[in-house]
């Protein structure tokens, strides 16, 4: 495993100090990179209407990566600042669920834990839920177990590791043979130069840290999770016209990604797979995107991959589908979307509705 150095003690030092100390809430972010662009789903926005203001108002999230369907299960959320999704989560994991949060900056824990009490009371129970002091990068020495996850989420907050595989290892070692990190980030359209890497300002906004977006899914994969699934992405703005000039004509994304744990075997397909959704999942009665190029309605078999139907057989969405040899062998599944066409339509989107 890798390790940390000095150098990633300075990158840590900035990023503390700017969500600790410049940062009081979203109103004084120079980018629009630590605000979600969509709406979360109704049931989550219901969820934060019961959290206290002072947890909301220092959110600095890019997305929402937050499942539904998580009820009983074990969850971890990384950077988890002063605990917006970690109360979400604790509402949708219920009472037989829990939810730990990491983080290492001192005043946002403090407002995580100073709002736990408050929040329980609207929820009618006390949720499990924990927040721990420490480095998104070494999360065994935080406190969490290996193999004791459900599911991992972050949001907006892995860029902000100097060492993003060490982060992807942690993870790794943390989730049970099953389980997913569902994570919003930022990442670029191409390598960044190293002084927009150092910038204090860009480091903190989340674009100083933004991985190449190839770079990040090779190192995913090569850590041991099946390959990266795209679920959401949208093109970030530059408001700060210095910030803009220094990044060039990089473009930066926001993009939802699951990183699934499965077991070592190979995926061999016996033939042409139909998965069908069951409905089962509170708030996705109707349908379910596993990611942008799989959507199910529910109970209608849908042809998949060999690589999904491997996911929905071994993960822990397991139980809310079924899957069979399809008997119509004209019927195959659509071709994948790589990243960066996905990112290039997200720009042009943009650009028309701009």
């Amino acid at each position: 495993m890798a390790s940390l150095d000095n150098s990633n003690a300075q990158v840590h030092s900035s990023v503390k100090n700017y969500y600790g100390k410049v940062l009081s809430s979203t109103k004084d972010l120079k980018t629009s990179a630590c605000t979600t662009g969509s709406r979360p789903h109704p049931l989550i926005t219901s969820i934060i209407a019961k959290i206290p203001s002072a947890v909301n108002d220092r959110f600095y999230g890019c997305g929402n990566p937050i499942p539904l369907g998580i009820q009983g299960k074990d969850i971890l959320d990384l950077g988890c600042g002063s605990g917006r999704d970690c109360y979400i989560a604790a509402a949708l994991a219920g009472p037989q669920g829990s939810v730990t949060g990491i983080d290492m900056t001192d005043e946002q824990l403090e407002v995580a834990r100073t709002n736990v009490s408050a929040y329980a009371e609207s929820l009618g129970y006390t949720p499990t839920l924990r927040f721990l002091p420490g480095y998104i990068e070494m999360l065994g020495q935080a406190g969490v177990p290996e193999s004791s996850i459900d599911v991992c989420i972050s949001n907006c907050v892995v860029n902000l590791s100097p060492n993003k595989q060490m982060v992807l290892e942690g993870v790794y070692s943390a989730l049970r043979e099953g389980g997913e990190f569902y994570f919003s980030d930022v990442y670029a359209d191409a390598q960044l130069p190293d002084d927009v890497r150092s910038h204090d300002v860009l480091l903190g906004e989340c674009i100083g840290g933004a991985l190449f977006y190839e770079e990040f899914e090779q190192m995913a994969e090569h850590v041991g999770f099946a390959r990266p699934r795209v679920l959401a992405i949208s093109h970030i703005e530059i408001h700060d016209a210095e910030l803009k000039q220094l990044v060039g004509d990089v473009k930066f994304y926001s993009i939802t990604y699951r990183l699934f744990k499965l077991p070592k075997t190979d995926v061999v397909a016996e033939g042409p797979t139909d998965a069908t959704y069951l409905g089962a999942i509170e708030g996705h009665a109707d349908k379910y995107e596993l990611d942008i190029d799989n959507n199910f309605k529910t109970n209608v078999p849908t042809p998949v991959s060999a690589e999904t139907a491997h996911i929905l057989a071994h993960s822990w969405i397991s139980k809310f589908f079924t899957l069979k040899t399809s008997i119509d062998n004209t019927q195959q599944p659509g071709a994948r979307s790589s990243t960066g066409v996905l990112m290039q339509s997200a720009y042009d989107e943009e650009q028309k509705s701009g």
